[in-house]
């Protein structure tokens, strides 16, 4: 166990991390802060929630002269969520600082932007697209830039972000310090890393610390046709109070939050192709609890941090082990307890040992859910209510009503009449969901390798080549610099564990995304 304390960092910085409730640093925190604080190059390998934001947060903001106010810092995400999330958290850490973080995005007025730029920013947080842009408009200067993120540098490549990042970083001077961060490493991001960075660090997280230990993880094997009831009935069964469903592609995410809305249920849709003030207002109902449900494709829910939770459906099952564990790192956050359930058709079986493969996490099998049951999990809703509205004590003013109504019935029937009422009865109105082809898998010389369709403009990833091994670890000079050595040898690596699996090459991801 290690303390932030323990880690060197400012009385500033202490008491703010502090009042966010932190105490023991996580794996990748641990190994991440000290490293960076000395100003050495590092690639931290890590999924979402494993607290990365303030892994490479904390030096960032320890760097910062306060007393200047020009931009120092600039972290780049893949999408609009992430960036304000990230953006967000760096103000709470930085808060006793006096810190000034600035999230820039696509969808978000320009104008509005420029003049927050105007009003000089420590650190900005923004999409690559939107980041060029600026620099294209001159709104936005780095030439006092000394630390440069990349956040989820594998999923901006696969949204086709990597001459982006490119342009971005040859703006940034070439003395400075890059953290990278990447739950795969593929070629491009080795070469990205052999060509901007130096005398790289790199640090990588267990595949056991994929998976949170406190999260439920299941899965269901059910025809396509009967997932959505199925959906359903769990949905009953379980009265969850803030749940997310994964959907595959942004048509299946409209259809099923269609779907549910018939069938009673509070719910609402994120994707790439909806306008930013209706993703800000759909992810504020949620927070606020004034919706229970909430659908999303993979990109669409990156970096998302929702306090409270509580159950997690992949309706279709993820394309890769690093989707999987993003989608359940929703759930079991801030040390509570979490449920994971997975909706997987007999010709994808496949795909799910392939994830139990590589989290080493054991995915437990359930029956596929009964009216009778869903049901019976309505009913222990209403009876869990009735009980805590008796706990309260406040019913005075029912009583006397209440004693007049079991002069003329019996107790049972009256009870019973009260349950009838007070219980959602499973809705059977029918539904239809386009039909989604399963995952492909394909398998090649003895080993098993997912596979997927390729669909446009539908965030549906193709391949999927999940492999031990090795990594190839090099660290390159940037172009002119003489001192910086490209090659396996001037590599330092830091492991706590085999996490290394080649990513697979996928469908880049719409722009719109930025």
């Amino acid at each position: 166990m290690t303390t932030f304390s323990e880690l060197g960092l400012s009385p500033e910085l202490l008491k703010s991390i502090n009042n966010m409730g932190f105490e023991e640093a996580t794996p990748i925190q641990r190994d991440t802060i000290p490293t960076a604080l000395q100003g050495t190059d590092l690639i931290g390998q890590a999924q979402t929630g494993t607290g990365k934001t303030a892994a490479f947060g904390i030096p960032l903001i320890e760097k910062i002269d306060v007393k200047s106010r020009k931009i120092q810092g600039i972290v780049l995400a893949p999408t609009r969520e992430l960036a304000v999330q990230v953006g967000e958290e760096l103000n709470k850490i930085g808060q006793y600082k006096g810190i000034k973080t600035l999230p820039i995005y696509g969808g978000q007025s320009i104008v509005r932007q420029i003049k927050a730029l105007k009003g000089g920013p420590h650190i900005i947080v923004g999409t690559p697209g939107r980041v060029i842009d600026h620099i294209n408009r001159k709104t936005l200067k780095l030439e006092d830039v000394h630390t440069v993120v990349l956040d989820e540098a594998d999923e901006m490549l696969n949204m086709g972000f990597i001459e982006d990042i490119e342009t971005i970083l040859e703006n940034v001077p070439t003395e400075r310090h890059t953290m990278l961060f990447s739950a795969t490493m593929p070629k491009q991001i080795q070469k990205l890393a052999e060509r901007f960075m130096k005398d790289v660090l790199i640090i990588r997280v267990k595949a056991s610390e994929m998976t949170v230990k406190s999260i439920e993880q299941e899965y269901v094997e059910v025809k396509e046709k009967q997932k959505f009831d199925a959906l359903t009935r769990l949905l009953d069964i379980h009265s969850p109070e803030l749940a997310i469903i994964f959907g595959r592609t942004k048509r299946r995410v409209d259809e099923l939050t269609e779907a549910l809305n018939k069938r009673g249920y509070s719910a609402e849709g994120i994707h790439g192709d909806l306008p930013q003030n209706k993703r800000d207002m759909v992810l504020r109902a949620f927070k606020n609890n004034t919706i229970e449900v909430l659908v999303a494709t993979d990109v669409a829910a990156r970096g998302l941090d929702i306090s409270g939770v509580s159950h997690v459906y992949n309706f279709d099952i993820p394309q890769d082990p690093e989707s999987y564990v993003h989608r359940i790192g929703r759930t079991g956050r801030a040390g509570k307890t979490g449920y994971a359930i997975t909706f997987i058709t007999p010709r994808e079986i496949d795909h799910l040992y392939t994830i139990e493969k590589i989290t080493k996490r054991k995915i437990n099998k359930r029956s596929v859910p009964s009216l009778h049951e869903a049901i019976e999990g309505q009913q222990k809703m209403t009876i869990e209510k009735l009980l805590n509205v008796m706990e309260e004590g406040d019913m005075q003013a029912y009583k006397q009503t209440a004693m007049e109504l079991l002069e003329e019935h019996d107790s049972v029937s009256l009870l019973s009449a009260a349950l009838k009422v007070l219980t959602k009865e499973p809705d059977e109105t029918p539904i239809e969901l386009t039909f989604e082809p399963p995952l492909a898998v394909k398998k090649r010389r003895g080993e098993q390798r997912g596979g997927g369709d390729r669909r446009r403009g539908n965030y549906n990833r193709g391949g999927g080549e999940y492999r031990g091994g090795g990594d190839r670890r090099r660290s390159g000079g940037r172009p002119g610099d003489k001192s910086r050595s490209g090659g396996a040898q001037g590599s330092k690596t830091r492991s706590t564990g085999d996490m290394s699996y080649r990513a697979s090459k996928r469908v880049r991801e719409d722009k719109k995304a930025r």
